[in-house]
């Protein structure tokens, strides 16, 4: 202990640390005679090797790999990302720019003046005695493109060729009020949300009815997944909403057929007693974990309108949190409902593609248009006639026998008192009560599956 620097009579003392510390702060560097500095206090003396140790992997590649391997983890990676069941974890660390082969998806350009310059073809010192050439004259070359037309005309009304950019022909007539009604759901606003809603969401479920989950199936936004490459790593689900109302073996064979391309699951929409709660919140906690990467996922509930999208989410919420109604159209813009911490739900408005070829009636019975706003509705009657079967229209109206639809819309009417001014049958009233009925699933149907 040393006393150096304490007063007279003082009982605290230094310790050798302190004292160390303190001579310290005193040393200076050490500087030759023209201040040059030598070296530094409390600094080693001995110099570090600076030879480095020989080594052949100095000389070596370092994080390579060859065409070959590249080859195989392309064909195995287009292979994976088009199963709807594998996730790809760590996507920044993979150099997906060099999966992508430059040369699919568009035709090789032939260096034809290269191997076969014009000279050498068309002039009088010409090597080859015929040009290679398609076609012989403008008639063989007019017979090939209309037999290539006609070909592909055949495969588009077989079903065999899909094409997205072919423009239909209609008579050129269109009724503007009629126009506007069944054009619900396609309007730019609409298609704005939607984009808004892909583009924020990390997964994608796609509600659909069970009653028709093939009428109700948006096979465009499905098609532009795939095609983007910015929004390929976007999973996508089904939902099988209004399990209720159907079968369960129609449930499960729709179950079997759509999950051979995404992951499927049945829903029945109920605040105080759903079904199927817990297996989509089971897979949105799996989605979770797996993008342990982001601080949040969100989750966009897509599909047409009057699918159940915002009741799906009062079903996951156990509360009422988005706006419903039994008629299309209710939900305007996007909303962000908070689940958990780490899981919001995205509501979206609904959507219908305008290029399907469903008719005017499809749309009403797959619940498109308000029918309150039908000026018609008797029209898509014998649709429905012919749709349901007829026990099941005798328990729900008793009308016990019928010659044809207009004869049971007249039974109809007058049992339920729709009656007009000298007793008259009110069909378009009456047509909308079924048409209600319909919609809400009073009548029993179900489109059968393959």
């Amino acid at each position: 202990m040393s006393q150096e620097g304490r007063g007279k009579g003082s009982q605290s003392m230094r310790s050798a640390a302190t004292v160390r510390r303190l001579l310290m702060y005193k040393q200076k560097p050490v500087r030759d005679k023209k201040g040059k500095l030598i070296k530094q206090d409390l600094q080693s003396k001995e110099l570090p090797s600076t030879r480095i140790v020989p080594d052949r992997r100095w000389f070596g590649n370092t994080r390579v790999i060859g065409q070959k391997q590249l080859e195989e983890f392309r064909e195995d990676m287009a292979q994976k990302s088009k199963d709807g069941y594998t996730v790809l974890i760590k996507q920044k660390k993979l150099p997906l720019s060099l999966l992508a082969d430059p040369e699919k998806g568009r035709t090789r350009r032939v260096n034809l003046l290269g191997t076969s310059p014009f000279s050498e073809t068309f002039s009088a010192g010409r090597r080859q005695k015929k040009p290679k050439l398609a076609t012989d004259d403008l008639a063989t070359m007019a017979a090939r493109a209309a037999a290539h037309n006609e070909a592909y005309a055949e495969g588009v009304e077989a079903g065999a060729i899909t094409d997205r950019d072919l423009v239909r022909q209609n008579d050129g007539v269109v009724d503007a009020a009629k126009g506007s009604l069944f054009e619900k759901g396609q309007s730019k606003r609409i298609w704005g949300e939607l984009y808004k809603v892909v583009d924020s969401s990390d997964v994608i479920i796609q509600v659909l009815d069970a009653r028709d989950p093939m009428g109700t199936r948006c096979h465009h936004l499905e098609y532009h997944l795939k095609k983007d490459a910015m929004k390929r790593h976007k999973h996508v689900i089904l939902l099988l909403n209004k399990v209720d109302l159907v079968p369960a073996w129609v449930t499960k064979r729709w179950l079997h057929v759509l999950s051979r391309e995404y992951p499927t699951l049945a829903f029945h929409a109920s605040v105080t007693n759903p079904f199927g709660k817990g297996a989509v919140l089971s897979l949105l906690r799996q989605f979770s974990r797996l993008r342990m990467d982001k601080q949040n996922i969100s989750v966009g509930f897509v599909g047409y309108p009057n699918v159940g999208k915002s009741s799906v989410i009062n079903a996951l919420r156990t509360k009422k949190v988005c706006v419903t109604a039994p008629i299309p159209g209710e939900t305007k813009v996007w909303q962000y409902v908070n689940l958990t911490k780490r899981i919001f739900l995205i509501d979206c408005p609904g959507v219908v593609y305008h290029d399907t070829e469903d008719s005017d009636t499809d749309a009403v019975l797959k619940g498109v248009v308000r029918i309150s706003a039908l000026e018609d509705a008797w029209e898509h009657i014998p649709d429905v006639v012919a749709r349901v079967k007829p026990d099941y229209l005798r328990r729900a109206y008793k009308v016990q026998s019928w010659e044809s639809p207009e004869d049971f819309l007249q039974q109809v009417a007058r049992l339920t008192g729709r009656l007009l001014k000298g007793g008259e049958p009110d069909l378009n009233t009456a047509a909308k009560m079924v048409l209600h009925d319909w919609q809400r699933g009073r009548i029993p149907y179900f489109a059968p599956p393959p």
